[in-house]
């Protein structure tokens, strides 16, 4: 058996949320990456954009924060600069504004702070597996992987494990607001004006709001110290506090991005241990391939699949004459299936060493501030599968999300054979 494989047919629309409900459109990136790695494309819905698919430029131009900004959006929408200042958070802010925003909640989610949760993460584990094993056939997606960083959220939030559901729901809406699954209120399918200064264009933002207006006025009221939201309602060295539109922001991108990046990478590591039989051997056999094989599992992931800049000055590469003012993406997904920086990158090697795969952001400023929190999950839950099963295999066919900017297996069906 092998991996899944791209389905088009080398000229996909990355326009197209549908193009990406296929799947990442491998082909597509893999021919750009060779013919035209500045790429233009037009765009009936907004202004056009360069696409950047090379690893080694995206590398490089990510570090250029003073040439490729990120303080006009990194989605590919339009969006005003009213809607800009309402629904920004510190991924949308250059330096050194952006470090000033950072500081204020990076300690929450430093590495010794998410350490901390291994013991509860392990336990959260193991009663998440025995509960979904007993079944033999399941969708993955939804009894496994939806589980864990759902019921993480309440104990790194200090929330009620009652609004975990709601603020999973709400947080899937916000970062999934093209597919009809997950939102009442699909981006590219109807007027959505109304929510324009709320995040994603979305009315789950304007709820997230209010849940985390008063989420905050009860911390600052008591002395609850469960969680890290206590850590950053702190003031800083000199004396800073976090404002009530920045908490409100981060607190929706906490939900949206820290609950479904983790999910879907899960997912496409239980898809690869259905291609790769292999996979469950060498994580049942342990050892050192827990400290690779996390990373691994989140490059084949790459569930961010691009995050946009917005030039500052004119820009040249590759004979191409980028201009002041134009939307550049940088498509990770294309970065890390790039032959150049990785060796048989559709296979899953979970010894890969070095694995500079961009899934995190790391070439520049905007590094992922949940990456300690995304590989300790990923480590211990697929360290904890792997003692319970003795196979894992498809069971159905498996359906991807449909937009093109958060890429993952919605529905995953498997069959389990426990040990």
């Amino acid at each position: 058996m092998t991996l899944w494989t791209p389905t088009d047919d080398g000229y996909a629309d990355l326009t197209s949320h549908d193009t990406f409900a296929k799947g990442a459109p491998h082909k597509t990136f893999a021919r750009l990456r060779r013919e035209d790695p500045i790429h233009w494309t037009d765009w009936d819905q907004g202004q056009g954009f360069w696409s950047i698919t090379r690893h080694q430029d995206i590398t490089e131009m990510n570090r250029n924060f003073q040439v490729f900004s990120s303080a006009q959006g990194i989605r590919m929408e339009d969006q005003s600069y009213e809607e800009y200042l309402a629904r920004r958070t510190f991924q949308e802010i250059d330096p050194p504004d952006h470090m000033k925003t950072r500081i204020k909640v990076a300690k929450a989610f430093s590495k010794p702070v998410i350490a901390e949760f291994e013991s509860a993460m392990r336990d959260l584990c193991a009663e998440i597996l025995d509960q979904a094993l007993e079944s033999e056939e399941m969708d993955a997606t939804k009894v496994i992987a939806r589980q864990l960083p759902m019921r993480m959220l309440g104990r790194i939030l200090g929330t009620p494990d009652s609004d975990l559901p709601w603020l999973v729901e709400k947080g899937d809406a916000l970062i999934a607001n093209t597919d009809p699954d997950f939102t009442d209120h699909v981006l590219d399918k109807m007027t959505t004006d109304e929510y324009r200064m709320m995040p994603f264009n979305s009315p789950a933002g304007a709820e997230l709001y209010n849940y985390a207006k008063d989420l905050m006025s009860t911390k600052a009221r008591n002395s609850d110290t469960s969680g890290v939201l206590h850590l950053i309602l702190e003031p800083d060295k000199d004396g800073n506090v976090i404002s009530q539109e920045e908490f409100r922001n981060f607190f929706c991108l906490l939900v949206a991005a820290g609950n479904d990046t983790t999910r879907y990478s899960i997912a496409a590591g239980m898809q690869a241990m259905c291609y790769q039989p292999e996979l469950l051997g060498q994580m049942q056999q342990g050892g050192d391939i827990w400290e690779t094989a996390p990373d691994e599992i989140i490059r084949w992931a790459t569930p961010a699949l691009y995050f946009r800049r917005t030039l500052l000055e004119d820009y040249e590469a590759h004979g191409q004459t980028m201009r002041k003012g134009d939307k550049v993406l940088f498509w990770f997904s294309s970065a890390n299936r790039d032959d150049h920086a990785f060796e048989d990158p559709f296979r899953v090697n979970l010894a890969r060493s070095p694995n500079k795969h961009l899934a995190f952001g790391q070439s520049g400023p905007h590094i992922c501030l949940g990456m300690w929190l995304a590989r300790l999950e990923v480590r211990v839950l697929f360290e904890e599968l792997s003692k319970r099963i003795s196979s894992i295999e498809p069971a159905g066919e498996q359906q991807f999300l449909r937009s093109n900017f958060v890429g993952g297996l919605k529905s995953l069906p498997v069959r389990i054979k426990k040990k």
